[in-house]
């Protein structure tokens, strides 16, 4: 009997064709139920639309059932077309997971043997994969010579060659459902999306980026935790395959480091901070993909009050070199808010690309103020809030809730007529500080960031001080 075909599909054909009819099936929903909502008083994009709740909820069930590079791409409208594409559907692409079921090794056994060539001798691979997503999965593997276990990234055969087609068909989908309209800003981002997509199947540019961080991180001193990236072995990495040193870890959501001392969640929340700040201001190598699943924690004994902990760095596909001028605006801008300075905020936002150099002062200080107050753990003890401290005046992160108040500001200026789309960095950089924010908040941390900060800040204007003269 023949073995079943456990692999994705070969031919973009089916699956195209499929998101093709979901995305016409659901414009033509939406322009009946367009009638409806003029009828009734209320604009096409309302929220309360039944209709278009349904339809946004059928098409991510058909990506969800696609899944691959279906997954990653809608993933990304939801990070980055807030500003193109109804709000029913961005939330309704929220909920994308991609935590996905692996491939049977049969469908990746071959890809893997030729990629490897004459190397893959040398390897015990596991055939049951540890982790799997919707680019790739992850498989235990022991070399043979020594011994020693590592673990293997290995991307779905064949990904390289749809992931263009698999792209045009959901934007295709988005048209014909009438969620998006063509023209040269809609054009930009989506050349900016493809970009990043790209750059996420490119393991060559994630070792190299692999490599780079771990260098950098290698030279940190006095930070709150000790920062450690897995070794990657060159040997065994190619085009589809990365090969890294096997560490094992805690996930931060893991409920075994919540009942860690808040001493020790305190110095793991504040090891992710200075890590953003390291990037940011002393490295200009960002990495974009915050997720939970990209970290790992490696503790000491668990009982302690007191110890060295490690924060593990696993993930290199999402790695943003940031240009010097974009670079400047952010750090600028960071600075500006510390010193609540919203002049100095405005011209920092104007050169993000994501304010109008035209703006009224209206608008100008609408974005200053959100910015300010997304900046809000970083202030000087005697500025922060005091609802959110504890009775050391230290700055309580789940109490705040600051995540859930910054998206309701974001959503009422993004409804403002001052609004500009901001740039892909800028979206990148948001995800970022996101990220970092509900990584500290899932530790339930309790600190002031101030002095964290400040450091980074003064090092940098001494540096631009000295590029001035």
């Amino acid at each position: 009997m023949a073995k079943k075909n456990r692999g994705l599909k070969s031919s973009a054909l089916p699956r195209t064709l499929a998101v093709s009819l979901a995305g016409l099936r659901a414009g033509s929903a939406l322009a009946v139920d367009g009638v409806v909502q003029r009828v009734m008083g209320r604009g096409v994009d309302d929220d309360d639309s039944e209709f278009a709740r349904r339809e946004a909820r059928r098409f991510v069930q058909e990506l969800g059932k696609l899944k691959g590079t279906y997954i990653k791409i809608g993933q990304m409208l939801a990070l980055f077309g807030a500003q193109f594409l109804p709000r029913v559907l961005v939330n309704a692409l929220r909920d994308l997971s991609d935590q996905t079921e692996p491939l049977h090794w049969d469908a990746l056994e071959s890809s893997v043997r030729d990629s490897l060539g004459e190397r893959y001798t040398e390897l015990d691979i596991d055939p049951q994969a540890i982790a799997a997503a919707s680019l790739a999965q992850v498989h235990l593997a022991r070399i043979r010579a020594s011994g020693e276990w590592i673990c293997l990234k290995l991307q779905y055969p064949g990904l390289a060659q749809v992931i263009d087609a698999d792209f045009d068909a959901v934007v295709r989908m988005l048209l014909l459902a009438r969620w998006v309209k063509a023209g040269r800003e809609l054009d930009d981002w989506l050349a900016s999306m493809r970009v990043h997509l790209h750059n996420e199947i490119d393991y060559r540019r994630e070792a190299t980026y692999t490599l780079k961080m771990s260098a950098l991180a290698a030279k940190v001193q006095g930070a709150a935790v000790s920062y450690h990236v897995p070794e990657l072995y060159a040997q065994y990495s190619t085009d589809s395959v990365l090969a890294m040193e096997y560490i094992e870890g805690f996930s931060v959501a893991d409920p075994d480091m919540a009942r860690l001392s808040l001493e020790r969640r305190n110095a793991l929340a504040k090891g992710m901070l200075e890590l953003f700040f390291y990037e940011l201001y002393e490295w200009g190598l960002l990495q974009t993909d915050p997720n939970f699943g990209n970290y790992l924690l490696r503790v000491d004994d668990r009982r302690k009050k007191s110890a060295r902990d490690e924060l593990v760095l696993l993930d290199f596909g999402s790695v943003l070199e940031c240009p010097e001028d974009f670079l400047y605006h952010l750090r600028r801008t960071i600075d500006a808010g510390q010193r609540r300075n919203k002049p100095e905020m405005v011209e920092g936002l104007i050169g993000l690309g994501c304010l109008r150099p035209d703006a009224s002062e209206e608008g100008r200080m609408l974005f200053a103020g959100f910015c300010q107050h997304l900046l809000e753990p970083l202030r000087p003890p005697e500025r922060l809030p005091p609802q959110y401290l504890n009775d050391k005046g230290e700055y309580c992160w789940g109490r705040s809730q600051l995540m859930r108040r910054a998206a309701a500001l974001a959503a009422q200026s993004a409804m403002t007529r001052h609004f500009t789309t901001p740039s892909r960095d800028f979206a990148l950089i948001a995800r970022k500080l996101t990220g970092v924010f509900n990584f500290i908040v899932a530790l339930d941390a309790e600190f002031n960031a101030y002095e964290i900060v400040q450091p980074h800040i003064r090092r940098w204007r001494e540096r631009e001080r000295r590029g001035a003269k």
